[in-house]
């Protein structure tokens, strides 16, 4: 079974290389055929040649919403499973192998992955806190989706409208699709993905904390302005 792997990327040409070593070394141990869909976002670095160099397919989109760029990697993906990571993450070795274990023995949808950050202090603990509930309470999790492309297709892949949380948002409706099937919405714990706390290095450990309208801002999907200051422009000022 052909796995796609989809990788969003805007000017990523500093995490990139880690985030591909680390999909190529799962490719390795995965019997399959795996291909890695990198989604050029407004770039003016590197990244393109990276991802190249890597072999990867790269396609371009320049919108200012993640779930577009996302939707437009899966759309020009050809495998039979997908799974999207972020350009700052990177998977553990077994992650694509247990993925289509998963999928192949019928009982899950697709699901999520247990996500461990590159450092921990006490301010990014706070704040971890402050963002569980609103995954925890919908019996999800996020960091890496995976899913066959068909059924990823069926429920319309991440919403569009959405400017933030297009990632809960998709959790959700996967889980409730399976539910429909008998079949479960899965979380990766032995395989999992770390990530960087960049976010924490250019905003600050206790950003989060000390700035919960934010928080509530950017969990309603809605708030374009909340979206940029956090996501969008805090990258373009961050390269």
């Amino acid at each position: 079974m052909k796995v796609s792997v989809i990788i969003p990327a805007h000017n990523e040409e500093k995490l990139l290389p880690r985030c591909l070593a680390a999909v190529s070394a799962a490719s390795a141990r995965y019997s399959g055929e795996v291909e890695t869909v990198v989604v050029c976002n407004r770039c003016s670095d590197r990244t393109e040649s990276i991802a190249t160099n890597f072999g990867c397919l790269c396609l371009a989109d320049d919108s200012r919403c993640l779930a577009q760029i996302r939707n437009r990697g899966v759309a020009g993906a050809t495998g039979d499973i997908i799974i999207t990571i972020d350009a700052d993450s990177w998977m553990t070795s077994g992650v694509i192998e247990s993925v289509a274990q998963k999928l192949c023995s019928g009982r899950y949808i697709g699901g999520g992955a247990y996500i461990r950050p590159e450092r921990m202090s006490l301010g990014i603990f706070c704040s971890l806190l402050m963002v569980a509930p609103f995954v925890l309470v919908r019996g999800v999790s996020a960091g890496l989706f995976w899913c066959y492309k068909r059924d990823f297709e069926e429920i319309g892949g991440f919403d569009e409208s959405l400017v933030s949380v297009e990632d809960l948002d998709f959790a959700v409706r996967l889980k409730r699709y399976g539910k429909r099937f008998g079949r479960a919405f899965g979380t990766l714990r032995r395989d999992y993905i770390w990530t960087s706390c960049r976010k924490f290095d250019q905003f600050g450990d206790w950003y989060l904390a000390r700035n919960p309208q934010l928080v509530r801002a950017i969990s309603s999907g809605r708030s374009r302005a909340a979206a940029d200051q956090f996501y969008y422009d805090a990258r373009d000022k961050s390269v």
